[in-house]
């Protein structure tokens, strides 16, 4: 099959629907298919293919529903004159997706969304955008989603969509059974001293805040927290603020100029700020107590997968998500977790009984938050419970190691793929 995968960011580019593309169009070339993905250009990709799948960049950012702006008559042209058989489009509500809802109807190849959670569904300027949605999605021949029982599925029972199915998010095999074992040696954590997890990039929205207040609040003794993560838009600094500006002045456009400069300003020029709230955070709580520790990592991911391998429990407070792949990694590297309902967070524990789920308080717009002191109680109660803890990761791992795979879920895009095809 020849294959084409749109999604608005891609490796190395670091995130969930990065992850997603990645593994799923990777394992097809190692299963025979050719794969190409079309995504945004980004300065430190250094080449244009990366493990067997070939990248079509494109100078394009933003959404139909606040300005699509760059080679957008490009993309269009290359999505029209493309030899696929078959095409996903990876989230909606970017311009990769965004892009492709005028000229369904001039693709010749079969079509396929995955929206990804729809996470501006209750956004004010996002009102049109899904007024006129339900029509569009009829033009695809099938959608797919990652949860039973959120915004995205919900969304098209509500509309009577018909053609979709349900394929979920993993962890890769080949990855986590080879994981090295060295971590707490590496970073100094005793054997004996109850490390505790969280992985998430620095935007403000992935719990760190919740979970290094509960840490704070724990009763436990000799424990040390580890955050993992990127700080946000750093890969993406000249593509977000630089390019855009010197592109505005070349033009003279210098209302827009004005704009970027004045949104940058607003938001705190250069993406530090929620890693800078994370380390004042981080060093009152090592100050105030000699027998907890808090270390904020940036790592490499093999040391990521050593983390997961290595902590007693992993803690997850994201204030809104889809399909959090992290859950997945969890369940593979036999550690159990505590997380709010986020996303489809409650489905995975009830698919996976891998971990629990902490009270969690619905806000507007679809994001959760949820109680430090309550969050801090259910990580003690875990944390004096081995038994438990060891019951909630062999569930875990185990259902990971049937159904949750990259090299199973690939699989099972092959087979829906070829079932496009034939049908």
């Amino acid at each position: 099959m020849k294959i084409l995968h749109t999604v608005q960011f891609y490796s190395p580019s670091v995130g969930g629907a990065q992850e997603v593309v990645k593994q799923i169009s990777e394992r097809l070339v190692q299963r025979g298919h050719t794969v190409t993905v079309a995504t945004s250009r980004q300065l430190d990709r250094s080449v244009r293919d990366i493990n067997g799948v070939h990248i079509e960049e494109f100078e394009i950012r933003g959404n139909s529903a606040q300005g699509i702006q760059g080679e957008t008559e490009r993309y269009q042209s290359f999505l029209r004159h493309g030899s696929f058989d078959l095409m996903i489009n990876y989230a909606a509500q970017q311009w990769a997706t965004d892009l492709v809802y005028p000229i369904l109807d001039e693709l010749p190849y079969k079509k396929i969304l995955i929206p990804c959670g729809f996470s501006g569904l209750y956004l004010p300027e996002f009102a049109g955008y899904f007024r006129e949605l339900p029509y569009t999605l009829r033009n695809y021949d099938h959608l797919v989603f990652h949860a039973d029982d959120y915004r995205d599925t919900n969304f098209a029972r509500q509309y009577g969509l018909q053609r979709w199915s349900i394929i979920p998010n993993g962890a890769s095999l080949a990855e986590f059974e080879a994981a090295d074992t060295t971590f707490r040696e590496r970073y100094h954590i005793p054997a004996d001293e109850h490390l505790l997890l969280t992985v998430g990039s620095h935007t403000g929205v992935k719990g760190h805040a919740l979970v290094l207040e509960a840490f704070r609040r724990l009763k436990a003794e000799h424990a040390t927290l580890v955050i993992i993560g990127n700080v946000f838009g750093k890969g993406h600094w000249w593509r977000n603020f630089v390019h855009p500006l010197l592109s505005s002045t070349k033009q003279w456009n210098f209302a827009r100029a004005a704009e970027i400069v004045s949104d940058a300003i607003l938001g705190g020029i250069g993406p530090t700020g929620c890693l800078s709230s994370c380390q004042a955070h981080a060093r009152r709580i090592n100050l105030q107590n000699s027998r907890k520790k808090v270390l904020l990592l940036d790592l490499p991911r093999m040391d990521v997968v050593a983390a997961y391998r290595a902590a007693d429990l992993f803690l997850f407070g994201s204030n809104i998500e889809y399909s959090p792949i992290v859950l997945y990694e969890t369940m593979a590297s036999r550690t159990p977790f505590v997380s709010l309902a986020c996303g489809n967070a409650t489905e995975i524990a009830a698919w996976s009984s891998g971990g629990i789920i902490a009270p969690t308080i619905q806000k507007e717009q679809g994001f959760v938050d949820g109680d430090s002191v309550e969050f801090a109680g259910l990580v003690d109660e875990l944390l004096t419970d081995l038994s438990r803890r060891q019951s909630l990761a062999e569930a875990g791992y185990k259902a990971w190691l049937e159904r949750f795979t990259w090299e199973k879920i690939a699989a099972d895009y092959e087979a829906l793929y070829q079932s496009l095809l034939t049908s």
